[in-house]
């Protein structure tokens, strides 16, 4: 057996809180094998597996009796580069931020708005991550999860993943899909979704007529910064919301009783009401990682 299995290890530096609870036993996925040895051993043992990411969507009130395994699988690879198009696929361990940093040093452009979400990669499609405009599934090209039931490796299409506002397959599904890597269609074009009226402020403040993806890129991380602490500072879990949906036109006559509401139309019959969401809606995150 490689899995370094750890008991009653404090989990303060694997929660965005940073809370000082204890797993029964901790391990570390560094390969699929890791994950495969962790989930024979939780069995073994006779206990539950729970796996995390970048623990900033844990609220851990008391120890836990399980096999917590902290996913730290590394590793981006460049799958097809036809000088306008690009898939990249990255390890689930990757640190999400990082990742998208990484996209726009190598010239990439399709995940600029979603910076400065914490998390990682493989918990990403979970709940469709999204923010100002941009969701996982407008950039998505597959992804490779293990079926805890049976063992065996599957990729999940775009149809497959059931994508849907903060939802996917992976929600519904809950302790039998875990992903290992995660596939991205990106672009070296400019293509820019610019609808946020803060990210256009932002840009336009800064004397930015023709923003590239690294300037859309650290708008939002200014803006993002300005709204939530930094966690090492203050302990949170990030934005924490989803905007509720609404008929067209009960949209239309809350915008007419206020003007400065923002809408945003999502399919013929419904439109995203953003503004109502921290007082009508149940607490959902809005761009962070479900682990």
């Amino acid at each position: 057996m490689t899995l370094q299995v750890l008991a009653q290890v404090s989990l303060k530096p694997f929660n965005s809180f940073g809370i000082d609870v204890r797993a029964r036993l901790f391990a570390e996925a560094h390969s699929d094998a890791d994950v495969r040895e962790a989930l024979a051993y939780a069995e073994a043992q006779a206990l539950p597996l729970l796996v995390i990411g970048g623990g900033s969507n844990l609220l851990l009130t008391q120890d836990i009796s399980a096999l917590v395994l902290r996913m730290a699988t590394q590793g981006i690879r460049v799958l097809h580069d036809d000088g306008m198009q690009v898939v990249v696929e990255a390890e689930a361990g990757e640190a999400w931020h990082p990742f998208v940093l990484w996209t726009l040093a190598q010239g990439f452009c399709g995940l600029e708005n979603l910076s400065l979400i914490p998390g990682t990669v493989g918990a990403a499609p979970m709940q469709n991550i999204g923010a100002y405009g941009v969701e996982i599934k407008d950039v998505f090209a597959g992804l490779t999860a293990l079926d805890r039931h049976t063992g065996e490796l599957r990729d999940f299409t775009l149809h497959e993943c059931n994508f849907a506002y903060r939802d996917s397959l992976f929600k519904h599904e809950t302790g039998r899909w875990l992903i290992l890597r995660v596939r991205f269609a990106l672009s070296r074009s400019r293509h820019l979704t610019l609808d946020y009226g803060p990210v256009q402020q932002r840009l336009a403040g800064q004397g930015i007529t023709d923003a590239t993806p690294s300037d859309v890129s650290r708008a939002i991380c200014s803006i993002r910064s300005e709204k939530l602490p930094d966690p090492a500072v203050l302990g949170n879990a990030g934005s924490f919301f989803k905007n509720p949906l609404v008929p067209k036109a009960l949209a239309e006559e809350l915008q007419a009783q206020y003007p400065d509401l923002v809408a945003r139309q999502r399919a013929a019959d419904a439109r995203h009401a953003g503004q109502l969401s921290a007082r009508r809606s149940h607490a959902k995150r809005e761009g962070d990682q479900p682990r």
